[in-house]
């Protein structure tokens, strides 16, 4: 394997003047950086990026630590932040802190190892613990979470309340459903806070009456979709549309209809929150939010190395950046006549 070692002795220089040369260091002859940078594609010589970012005292491996990376939703979000870190020559390391371990644990690992230019963090919430780890670290971060007004940390978000109360208002308004059950995400979320409340806000001004068992907890996965959506579809007073607080959950809620025997839309309609990719080649396809799943990885990537570039202390006045969802009507629901 090629190292800064053989490049010295090809060239007859010493180790100090080859990493200089690589790093375009101005002491350095252009006679001699031309020799050493045709030596080093002779030997087809790799750069050991851990080592240089160590002796260099910086980095420029962006950090994105998710609470999983098998959704859908997650590839998109990765696919966003990865498009722009790889215009502006950083890479991306995608960690997971997995759906059943402490994310705390997770963040103090990857901080420790001083591996790190720059952080992007998904979060369901932001807890008092996660406040004191991201209060002591040195390292620029942007989170990616729903609960905009309750953090002073540079944040990214979808407007989730105005994306469920538009789809919400539409079920009601445009399709006429007045059996409307929402299976919601885990209580702790906050993305899923923030839209139940716009459920029942439009609900509420549009003086339909919501049954106490036609809001159930869901956790965002297929599987949590497929048990709640039997319940619902299973009650005798069954609801006309289920409204899912997330796609790959109305995912589920197709598997349960198969179950049931039940045609989408005329035995029961599905709407779900996102607009992955597979839910407009779903059979009926999906009604959903399109939530700019890519764009605010992108955005939350633009604003960190932002943030890395331009030097900003840590205690400066946060940004805030919601990004627009829109509908997307799709044959999962009807207007009934």
């Amino acid at each position: 394997m090629a190292t800064i070692r053989k490049i010295s002795e090809k060239a007859k220089v010493s180790i100090a003047t080859v990493s200089r040369a690589l790093n375009n260091d101005p002491k350095v002859t252009e006679e001699t950086k031309k020799l050493i940078i045709k030596i080093a594609n002779e030997l087809n010589y790799k750069p050991n990026i851990v080592a240089r970012n160590f002796a260099k005292k910086t980095s420029n491996i962006i950090g994105l630590i998710l609470p999983d990376i098998t959704d859908e939703f997650f590839s998109e979000l990765i696919k966003g932040v990865d498009e722009v870190t790889y215009q502006h020559n950083f890479f991306t390391m995608v960690i997971s802190s997995h759906r059943y371990l402490q994310l705390e644990n997770t963040l103090s690992s990857v901080l420790r190892n001083g591996l790190l230019g720059g952080l992007i963090l998904l979060v369901p919430n932001i807890s008092a613990t996660l406040k004191n780890i991201l209060s002591q670290t040195k390292i620029p971060f942007v989170i990616i979470s729903g609960g905009m007004s309750s953090t002073n940390y540079d944040l990214v978000s979808v407007d989730n309340y105005q994306g469920a109360y538009d789809i919400t208002n539409y079920l009601i308004k445009k399709c006429r459903y007045t059996k409307i059950a929402h299976i919601t995400g885990p209580s702790d979320n906050d993305d899923a806070k923030i839209r139940v409340k716009a459920f029942k806000e439009a609900c509420l001004e549009n003086k339909i009456t919501v049954p106490k068992n036609f809001i159930v907890e869901g956790d965002f996965t297929r599987e949590s979709g497929l048990r709640l959506g039997m319940e619902l579809m299973s009650l005798k007073n069954k609801p006309e549309v289920i409204f899912a607080a997330n796609d790959m959950m109305a995912l589920g809620c197709y598997d349960a209809a198969f179950k049931k025997g039940f045609h989408i839309p005329d035995d029961i309609a599905v709407a779900g929150f996102d607009d992955i990719f597979v839910s407009q080649y779903l059979n009926p396809p999906l009604t959903t939010v399109r939530a700019q799943i890519e764009d605010e990885g992108k955005k939350a990537a633009e604003l960190l190395i932002e943030k890395i570039k331009s030097k900003i202390p840590v205690n400066h006045q946060p940004k805030k950046i919601k990004i627009a969802t829109e509908l997307v009507i799709r044959n999962s629901t009807k207007i009934i006549k």
